[in-house]
């Protein structure tokens, strides 16, 4: 592990829904290894919400980046094709009583910041969804 704590994940998917379960099982054992087991729940719940964004509403290639700061922050971010701003997230009220549309809302319940950036991979043009859990 690099001396300052720091560390940085990406994993790169298809477009499939199948690639959801992946991440989620790959982001559980990177924060297991990296002993930060307290997060794994609300990360997975997270990287699920923005992953599955990434692979539903677009049509390309999709990617999932988790990295710790050295200041003790984890960061989760889903790359997409789309290079479209996100939905407004929902109110928490309005998640809790559909099954469609929770993502982000969830996201910004969950975590403690939550943002969205223009970024480009695969020679395609495209956004990261990101959030922040404090690991410190």
């Amino acid at each position: 592990m690099p001396e300052n704590g720091s560390w940085d994940y990406t994993l790169y998917i298809p477009n499939d829904v199948r690639a959801v379960t992946v991440c989620r099982r790959t982001l559980r054992l990177i924060l297991t290894l990296h002993g930060l087991i307290g997060l794994v729940d609300t990360a997975e719940l997270l990287a699920t919400e923005l992953v599955s964004n990434a692979v539903r509403h677009t049509k390309g290639p999709a990617a999932l980046r988790v990295r710790r700061t050295a200041q003790g922050v984890v960061w989760i971010g889903a790359w997409d094709t789309d290079p479209g701003p996100p939905p407004a997230p929902r109110p928490l009220g309005q998640i809790v009583e559909r099954e469609d549309g929770r993502g982000l809302g969830l996201v910004r319940a969950c975590a403690d910041h939550w943002g969205w950036q223009p970024s480009a991979r695969f020679g395609d043009r495209g956004k990261y969804v990101w959030c922040e859990l404090e690991a410190v």
